[in-house]
C-alpha cells in the first residue's frame, strides 16, 4: 500500500510539473474558426512564448469528438502533442472540437460521409480540415507555413479523412488507430454487431442542444452492478431487448438496428474509396492487439499505397492495444504476454518524433529516413523493417482443417468433416476475464489464453505437432471454409492460436498465470454466413447443403517458434463480445427474439483452408 501511494504521488507530481512547464513555455488562446458554411468550430491554440519573426514554429493539430478540455484560457493541458519529445521541441499545438461536439457548433454525424463538392458551401470533415488549416496559416503570427495532424481512434479517422483536404500547408499526417469503414471495424465486424461495445453508445448517440464543456450524455451511461460483468450480459437478453431497455432514444443505436446490411448508410461512411490525390507524408499507426481498430490502419495504409504514388506512405504496427503506443508503462504487456521494455518510448522517440520533426521542421520534400513498414513481430518480440507490406517475399501457405483434429499443410487423406452443435441459448464465451466485461470496450481477449474454449463441445480445434522450426506469418490471412448447417444462418469465428511448450517457464510478474501450454490468441475474426456472397444482399443457408464461407482475417506478423504448436479454433457463437446470431435467417437479425433462436448441427469439411502469408 505504501509503495502504491508513493507511485500515485510521483505520478501526480510529474503531472503537475508538466502542467507548470507548459504554462511557463506556452500561451493559450481559444477561438471559433469559421467553416465555409458559416459553422464555427471551437479551437484551442497553444503557442510557444518565444515565438518570433526569427523563431517561427510549425503547427501540429488534432481534431476530435472527445473534447479538447480543459476549457478556459487559464486552464492548460497536462501535456501537449502526441508525445513528450515533440512537446519539448516546441510546436504550435492546435486542438479542435469537431462539428456538433462540446463547444463547437453544428450537428454531429458518426463517420461523416464524404460529399461531392458541387458548391463552395458543401462541407464534410475534409473541408473542415482544409478551412481550419487555411485559417491557422493566415491568422497565427510567425508560423512557418507547415501543418501536421495526428489523432488516435476517432481522432485517427479525422486525421485520415484530413489527408484528402489537399491544403498546400498540410505536409504530414499520422492517422493512428483510425476507423476506415464502420461495417468492418469497431461497431461491426463483417457486419456482425460487437455486443461488447454496448456501454459506449451514449458517447456517440446523443446530440447536444447547446455548447458543452463536459459530457452531456452521462445520464445514459450504463452503471455496473457487480464486479463480475458477465452477470450483466447473461441477464441482458437479445440485442433488441437491450436496445429497447437502454437506448430507445439513442440515434446511433437506432441507426445500427435499422441498417443490418451494407446499404447506402454504411457505404457512404466508407472512407477508403475517397483516399485519392494525396501527395504529402502519411504515417499510419496501429496495434496488433487493437480490439477496436485493427482493420482501419491496415486498410488505410494499403489504399493510400495503391492509389497515391506521390504520397510518402509509411505504416507502423506494434504489440499494442488501442492507443497504447501513446503511454509508457515500462514493462510492456498485453494482458499476460510480455513484449519488452519501453516499447512505447522507442516508438515515440525513434519513429513518431522523427516523422513529424523531419517534415515540419526539416525537409518536407524529401522522404524521412524510416522504412516503408515498421512492424513488430509478436512472436519473436522484435521490430522488423520492410520495404513493402505485405512483404513481397512472402509465400502462400495453406493449413487444412483435417477431420481428425490436426492442422495439416496437405489435404487430409480421406474426405470427411468435423461437426459441432451450436445453441444460441448457450453461447461459447469470448473470454473468461469477467471483470473486463464491465469496461468501456473489451481489449485483453485479443491475446487471451484460449484453454477455456477447449472443453466446449461447440468449439472445433485443429492443431499441428510441435514445430521443428520457426514459422513466421507475415501478411494477410484468408479463411476458406466449406460448411453445412442444419439451420438457415450461422456465424463463423476463426481463431489462430500460439500454443506454448509444456515446459514454458513462469513469469515472476504474473505468478498466477500458468504459461506452460498457454494458448495465446494471435488473431481472430467473425463472419456471418448470410453475407458469404454479398454484404449488400444477404442470403439464407440451404439446410444441410455444402457451401463456402470465405473471409479475411486482419494481417499479422507473428513467429510461431520451434517447440510451439499452431492451433485453429472454429465456433459459431462468441459471447458477449459479439451479438448472438439467432441461426435462423431473418431480414433483420438484430430484431431477433428468443423464439427465433435455432439450434444447429454445423459441419466443417476437411478441405477447408486457412491461407496465410509466410516468410523465411
Amino acid at each position: 500500500m505504501k509503495l502504491l501511494l508513493q507511485t500515485v504521488l510521483l505520478l501526480i507530481s510529474l503531472s503537475l510539473f508538466a502542467q507548470v512547464d507548459i504554462k511557463e513555455n506556452y500561451d493559450k488562446k481559444e477561438v471559433y474558426i469559421p467553416m465555409r458554411d458559416g459553422t464555427k468550430l471551437f479551437t484551442a491554440i497553444y503557442t510557444p512564448k518565444d515565438i518570433a519573426k526569427d523563431k517561427k514554429y510549425p503547427m501540429l493539430m488534432q481534431r476530435t469528438c472527445y473534447s479538447i478540455a480543459p476549457y478556459g484560457e487559464d486552464n492548460f493541458k497536462r501535456s501537449l502533442g502526441p508525445n513528450r519529445f515533440l512537446q519539448s521541441d516546441k510546436y504550435i499545438f492546435v486542438y479542435q472540437d469537431v462539428r456538433g461536439r462540446y463547444m463547437s457548433e453544428g450537428v454531429f454525424t458518426n463517420m461523416t460521409p464524404q460529399v461531392e463538392h458541387k458548391t463552395k458551401k458543401d462541407v464534410d470533415e475534409s473541408t473542415d480540415t482544409y478551412d481550419t488549416v487555411d485559417w491557422l496559416v493566415k491568422n497565427l503570427k510567425n508560423n512557418n507555413g507547415k501543418v501536421g495532424q495526428y489523432g488516435t481512434s476517432y481522432p485517427g479517422f479525422y486525421t485520415a479523412v484530413g489527408t484528402i483536404a489537399n491544403h498546400p500547408a498540410l505536409v504530414a499526417s499520422s492517422p493512428q488507430a483510425p476507423i476506415s469503414d464502420f461495417f468492418f471495424d469497431d461497431f461491426r465486424h463483417n457486419g456482425a454487431f460487437v455486443m461488447g461495445y454496448l456501454r459506449t453508445f451514449p458517447v456517440f448517440g446523443v446530440q447536444k442542444t447547446k455548447a458543452e464543456n463536459q459530457g452531456w450524455y452521462s445520464d445514459q451511461m450504463i452503471k455496473s452492478t457487480s464486479k463480475d460483468g458477465s452477470i450483466f450480459y447473461n441477464e441482458l437478453g437479445t440485442l433488441k431487448e437491450a436496445a429497447d431497455k437502454y437506448y430507445k432514444d439513442n440515434f446511433f443505436m437506432q441507426e445500427i438496428l435499422a441498417h443490418p446490411n451494407y446499404d447506402s448508410y454504411w457505404q457512404s461512411r466508407n472512407l477508403l474509396p475517397h483516399l485519392k490525390g494525396i501527395d504529402h507524408a502519411v504515417m499510419t499507426v496501429g496495434g496488433w492487439y487493437d480490439a477496436e481498430d485493427l482493420a482501419g490502419p491496415l486498410n488505410i495504409y494499403k489504399t493510400i499505397e495503391k492509389n497515391n504514388p506521390k504520397a510518402k506512405n509509411t505504416i507502423v504496427m506494434g504489440p499494442f492495444s488501442h492507443g497504447a503506443w501513446g503511454r509508457e508503462t515500462g514493462k510492456h504487456y498485453h494482458n499476460d504476454v510480455y513484449f519488452g521494455d519501453s516499447i512505447a518510448t522507442f516508438y515515440q522517440k525513434n519513429i513518431e518524433h522523427k516523422f513529424f520533426n523531419h517534415y515540419l521542421k526539416e525537409n518536407s520534400k524529401k522522404a524521412v529516413a524510416l522504412p516503408e513498414a515498421y512492424m513488430f513481430d509478436t512472436g519473436k518480440k522484435v521490430w522488423n523493417e520492410f520495404s513493402n507490406w505485405p512483404p513481397k517475399e512472402s509465400k502462400k501457405l495453406n493449413f487444412y482443417l483435417a477431420s481428425n483434429g490436426t492442422l495439416e499443410k496437405e489435404k487430409f487423406g480421406k474426405s470427411g468433416f468435423s461437426e459441432y452443435y451450436s445453441d444460441p441459448n448457450n453461447p461459447a464465451p469470448s473470454s473468461v476475464n469477467y471483470a473486463e466485461f464491465n469496461g468501456f470496450t473489451p481489449r485483453n481477449y485479443m491475446s487471451e489464453d484460449q484453454r477455456f474454449a477447449l472443453s466446449r463441445p461447440d468449439v472445433l480445434t485443429f492443431t499441428t505437432e510441435y514445430l521443428t522450426e520457426d514459422v513466421t506469418l507475415a501478411g494477410e490471412i484468408m479463411a476458406k471454409l466449406k460448411i453445412a448447417s442444419s439451420s438457415t444462418d450461422a456465424d463463423f469465428v476463426v481463431k489462430i492460436i500460439d500454443i506454448y511448450p509444456a515446459d514454458e517457464p513462469q513469469n515472476a510478474d504474473k505468478p498466477n498465470v500458468l504459461y506452460a501450454n498457454y494458448h495465446q490468441m494471435v488473431r481472430s475474426e467473425i463472419m456471418p454466413a448470410r453475407f458469404r456472397n454479398s454484404f449488400e444482399k444477404p442470403e439464407a443457408l440451404t439446410p444441410n447443403a455444402t457451401t463456402e464461407v470465405n473471409f479475411k482475417l486482419q494481417d499479422v506478423l507473428h513467429t510461431f517458434k520451434k517447440g510451439h504448436k499452431i492451433q485453429i479454433q472454429i465456433q459459431s457463437t462468441w459471447y458477449p463480445l459479439m451479438a448472438i446470431n439467432p441461426q435462423k435467417f431473418l431480414e433483420n437479425p438484430f430484431l431477433a427474439t428468443k423464439e427465433d433462436y435455432t439450434k444447429a448441427f454445423i459441419k466443417v469439411f476437411d478441405d477447408s483452408v486457412i491461407e496465410v502469408d509466410v516468410i523465411k
